[in-house]
């Protein structure tokens, strides 16, 4: 599901909120003279009515929002990929030249590509990273002289020049996984049939890597690193190429489940590898070797071998390898130095989790040319940044608020930049401080919108986005003062703009805190219709309520919020204990009790929600996805008759169900801790459920199985106990596309309707 706190993370729990909710998919649209023609706009458009089909068409009602944003090695270039006005899932590899401020499509997708199909390898990765409806050019990576960029497209490699020239690197039925250019850019690498094959950048690639029986592939990252840990390298190359890191994955030891993947005109059975709760993971090896293979020596991880490979990261000289190992029971995270010529390591340091807590993983680290380092750490029971240096820590910032990613250091300064919430827990800025004084903390953004950046490795340039409640998301580079240097997408809010035929209906979000029932404070966000004197309106509440998400934001809300506005319904949010951002005992409250305290508290903003004078108590639905979805189940179960209806998208209904990593963080090893797996289960109370339920699932789901859905619908079957439900083949656990989407939100849309939950024909309310 989601993997750790990292803000930019991959995993599905991390989506499931913007998939389920939004289903559309972020767009890279710089401002340039060769903009595509866009589509001539609908009747529906043209008379200010905001449609289900105009939310999930293209272009995105959002407006551009760039991908993958980079700045070359030397700074000069900013490159991004670019999706169609015309097709918002095809993406195009654009870049920027700061010297000349022209904008030119590097790598066209349409003409490179030959629409050939993936092979299931890259699909599997794909919908790893979320990404597994997107299509052309989806990743790239900058050669070291700042000349050329590695541009994977339909399985081959290709090498494409800033002045616009392309160059086929392979052209082989196989797919080329994880293709990397080497720190210096001398060598190209990739995995095919599970070995690492390495070449002179120009020359044909050769394996380097033994090939093995059984299933056992070198150079990639398992399946609950890609899912849950945000690791989905498997080969690290050190600044000098003259070694490489290189995982040796073996998944001789996972379970083998049958994976049913149920299309619309036929079925397949995938015999696929799962680490399910409380069953082995795979052995996974460390190696370092040559560029060829040769000297290959083998990284000692300690005696233990039931650990995680968390993250390998090499000195700035190359001197000497880091990697970090975590426990089993995800409590201990310790840092390893390592030879990198014979394998030996020693202890540097490690972090410890509270009493009844976890460690989460972070990216926010970094080695600097001294010897030191800067490192994010919850050990203050908030996430902070700290250095270490010389055996010694040094704490950089401290406070009830958290530091959410490390953007970007300057070293020549001394300057630190990070991202957090010490202004305001629902609007992240950006702050530097300098090591020599790090008490004094400076803001380089703008308090008015949620704030985030990413940096060049020199720490000289901010790639800022923001957005507001009124304002969709916006990209500008600026320097090291926050200051701005020039848009990268304006995405002005003018008449040109997609959603401009519908800011006549738009309405701002309204925010609040409740207490919970120990006292904690939740921040909720409610989006009421233009409200008429004495009529009560429905409520659409979506929740999320697993860890790791941040719901509750003052940034733009998604079109389709309005669109349920719009339809008449009151739109809540809240955020429930164990959710992101407000600090280790927040989190934690869901310690070995999923579905306790997230359920106690969504009841919370239910009652408030009963109490105000316009809402209509009797007609409060529910909604939510992937663990969202188990939330649904919980709550219907927890407190019959609060609801009027509730909608379980893709939920885990068992948590036996899924994987090691993710379960066994929160809820322990279901060996041991059987007890709170089953008072965790939505299986024993689901007969329970008496208020109208729908239970959404698709058919090929990879993550949150559809053994998850099926269960429960065999339970309920079991009992007589009515449920409506709508199942989507071929479709796996992100279900969305521009006609699918439609089709969702219509069967909710209809199934609160039937159930007398949506607002009446007179005007979207009833009478007082």
């Amino acid at each position: 599901m989601i993997p750790i706190r990292y803000a930019l993370s991959s995993s599905i729990m991390a989506l499931a909120l913007s998939a389920a909710l939004s289903a559309t998919t972020a767009q890279a649209a710089p401002a340039t003279d060769a903009a595509q023609e866009k589509p001539m706009a609908s009747d529906a458009a043209e008379s200010g009515e905001l449609t289900l089909e105009r939310v999930f068409a293209s272009p995105s009602l959002d407006g551009p929002s760039p991908r993958g944003l980079k700045l070359s090695p030397d700074g000069r270039y900013l490159t991004l990929l670019r999706n169609r006005d015309d097709d918002r899932q095809r993406y195009d590899l654009w870049g920027y030249d700061r010297e000349t401020g022209k904008w030119q499509m590097l790598v066209d997708s349409e003409k490179l590509g030959s629409g050939r199909a993936l092979s299931e390898a890259e699909k599997m990765q794909r919908e790893r990273l979320r990404i597994g409806d997107l299509k052309g050019i989806v990743s790239y990576e900058w050669s070291e002289d700042g000349q050329s960029l590695l541009v994977p497209l339909e399985g081959d490699l290709y090498l494409a020049g800033i002045d616009g020239s392309v160059q086929r690197l392979t052209d082989t039925e196989e797919s080329e996984l994880n293709p990397a250019l080497s720190e210096r850019g001398n060598y190209v690498s990739f995995v095919r049939d599970g070995r690492l094959f390495v070449g002179a950048l120009g020359e044909a690639a050769q394996p380097i890597t033994p090939e093995e029986d059984g299933p056992v592939q070198w150079g990639v990252s398992e399946f609950v690193a890609q899912e849950e840990m945000d690791r989905h390298d498997g080969y690290w190359w050190s600044p000098t190429d003259q070694r490489i890191a290189v995982a040796r994955v073996d998944e001789t030891p996972v379970g083998i489940v049958t994976r049913t993947a149920i299309g619309a005109t036929g079925t397949k059975t995938y015999q696929q590898r799962y680490p399910a709760a409380g069953t082995p993971n795979a052995d996974v090896r460390l190696f370092v070797m040559n560029p060829d293979g040769d000297a290959r020596v083998e990284v000692d991880l300690g005696p233990d071998r039931d650990i995680y490979l968390a993250r390998v990261d090499w000195a700035p000289d190359g001197s000497a390898l880091y990697v970090q190992r975590e426990n089993r029971e995800q409590t201990r995270l310790d840092m390893l130095k390592v030879d990198p010529a014979t394998g030996k390591s020693q202890l540097l340091f490690s972090e410890q989790a509270r009493e009844k807590s976890w460690i989460n993983l972070s990216h926010d680290y970094r080695f600097l040319d001294d010897g030191s380092l800067i490192w994010w750490s919850e050990r203050s029971g908030y996430g902070h940044l700290y250095r270490f240096a010389d055996g010694e820590w040094q704490a950089l910032t401290s406070g009830d608020w958290v530091v959410t990613s490390l953007d970007g250091v300057d070293q020549e300064s001394g300057t630190v930049y990070f991202t957090g919430t010490l202004d305001d827990p629902l609007a992240t800025q950006i702050y530097s401080l300098n090591l020599s004084d790090p008490a004094e903390i400076s803001r380089l953004s703008d308090a008015d919108y949620v704030n985030g950046a990413k940096m060049d490795d020199a720490g000289k340039t901010l790639i800022v986005g923001r957005s507001s409640g009124n304002q969709p998301k916006q990209y500008y580079l600026a320097d090291g003062a926050g200051e701005r240097l020039t848009w990268i997408e304006e995405n002005v809010l003018d008449a040109s703009h997609p959603y401009a035929p519908y800011l006549a209906s738009h309405r701002s979000a309204q925010y609040g805190v409740i207490e919970a029932e120990d006292g904690t404070p939740l921040h909720y966000m409610m989006i009421t219709p233009e409200l008429e004197e004495g009529k009560k309106y429905p409520v659409f509440s979506q929740h999320y309520g697993g860890p790791h998400v941040q719901t509750v934001t003052k940034g733009w809300i998604s079109p389709l919020a309005q669109k349920i506005v719009d339809e008449g319904y009151i739109y809540f949010a809240l955020d429930n204990r164990g959710s992101a951002n407000r600090g280790v005992d927040f989190e934690s409250a869901i310690w070995h009790a999923m579905g306790s305290v997230e359920v106690a508290d969504q009841k919370s903003g239910t009652e408030l929600l009963k109490t105000l004078p316009f809402v209509d108590g009797s007609r409060i639905a529910t909604y939510g996805w992937s663990y969202g979805g188990y939330m649904t189940l919980k709550m219907l179960e927890a407190d019959p008759g609060l609801y009027a209806a509730g909608i379980a998208g893709a939920p885990v209904t068992r948590w036996e169900l899924y994987d090691t990593h993710y379960t066994e963080r929160y809820m322990g090893n279901p060996q041991r801790d059987g007890a709170a797996y089953e008072l965790s289960s939505a299986i024993p109370d689901a007969t329970g459920i008496a208020d109208p339920m729908l239970l959404i699932h698709g058919m090929a789901d990879d993550n949150v199985v559809f053994e998850n859905s099926s269960e429960l619908i065999g339970v309920l079957q079991a009992d007589a106990v009515p449920f409506e439900m709508m199942l989507y083949p071929g479709k796996t656990h992100a279900v969305k596309g521009p006609r699918i989407s439609v089709h969702v939100w219509e069967t909710i849309f209809n199934f609160l309707k039937d159930k007398g939950v949506a607002p009446t024909s007179d005007g979207a309310a009833s009478a007082n």
